[in-house]
């Protein structure tokens, strides 16, 4: 599959062929630094919005054999508690802290053994120790980031393959927001986490990468499936429809979706996972050539699309 990045650098990334897989949502409580699941299931005549049927509970998403389950923490972060039901393998994805981790595992009767990092900030990390510790879980993570990673055991490159009990995880290197940022992409699940790389309606601020690397990092993910759903590390997307309607007022999906926000954070719900269909569709991130977004923040049509994207994120941090 080929698209297009930055400058014209054309970017390959081979897939390997999947079933389209649907997702059903079952109805659920979401308490306050609990946990959110996902289950495969049939459709009904619930509402849905992007295929993935959304209900003011939370729900539970099993996708071949992978069970998701989404863990509150600090503030607006989210942890993603994995586990495969082939092998009984279990893990934690950017745990911020242990409490809420050690809780979720507690009520479903498991223990951990593996924690992944999608990069080193604090509040990705800020419960390996504890877990490594109470569970003797290893801690995986990307290999440019290692010496920054708290008690790594594996360090993996890009385009290397891991297996998590009996499924495949893919490592993308996705620096932009870190210089060793990675994404973890589950391949038969179609499940990607993107750490702070992609959210709901944005992206992640550049600490330590430029607005050309973000674009790319971007652009391999979203050559990824349509149907892919995209698990992020925190709960912004309120915020980031706000800033995409200053900039794209006229898009009727994005329109849609900040309606639907509005509706799941007024009861407290979570608007992960989203899917990168879904995304393309109304994230300004993922949209430097829309006209509307151009003419908004006075980039010149002929202008680069890494041109149009550094627009747009320096737009978003003076928001």
């Amino acid at each position: 599959m080929r698209f297009r990045a930055a400058g014209g650098l054309k970017v390959w990334v081979m897939l390997t062929p999947f079933t389209e897989l649907r997702t059903a949502w079952e109805s659920s409580v979401w308490p306050r630094g609990g946990t959110s699941r996902v289950l495969l299931g049939a459709r009904t005549n619930s509402q849905f919005w992007g295929g993935i049927k959304r209900q003011f509970n939370s729900a539970t998403i099993t996708q071949a054999a992978l069970q998701i389950d989404l863990v509150k923490c600090l503030v607006d972060n989210y942890a993603y508690l994995l586990h495969d039901t082939a092998s009984g393998t279990t893990g934690i994805v950017d745990p911020s802290a242990a409490g809420p981790v050690v809780k979720a595992l507690k009520e479903k009767g498991l223990s951990l053994d593996y924690i992944l990092n999608t990069h080193h900030h604090w509040d990705h990390t800020g419960g390996n120790a504890d877990l490594k510790k109470q569970y003797n879980a290893k801690v995986v993570g990307p290999r440019a980031d290692q010496e920054r990673i708290p008690g790594i055991d594996i360090a993996l490159r890009d385009g290397e393959t891991w297996m998590f009990g009996e499924q495949l995880m893919r490592v993308l290197d996705t620096p932009g927001h870190t210089r060793g940022h990675v994404s973890f992409y589950f391949e038969r699940s179609k499940s990607l986490f993107t750490g702070d790389t992609l959210f709901s309606i944005g992206c992640g601020r550049l600490f330590e990468g430029s607005p050309e690397q973000m674009w790319i990092s971007l652009s391999k993910l979203t050559a990824l499936p349509d149907d892919t759903l995209v698990y992020c590390g925190h709960e912004y997307t309120m915020s980031n429809a706000k800033f995409a309607l200053t900039v794209e007022p006229q898009n009727i999906a994005l329109q849609s979706r900040a309606q639907q926000v509005k509706e799941l954070r007024d009861k407290d719900q979570p608007t992960i996972p989203t899917t990168l269909r879904e995304e393309k569709e109304f994230n300004p991130f993922l949209r430097p050539f829309s006209a509307e977004l151009r003419k908004s923040l006075n980039v010149a049509a002929a202008a680069s699309d890494i041109d149009a994207f550094a627009a747009v994120r320096a737009a978003k941090d003076r928001a």
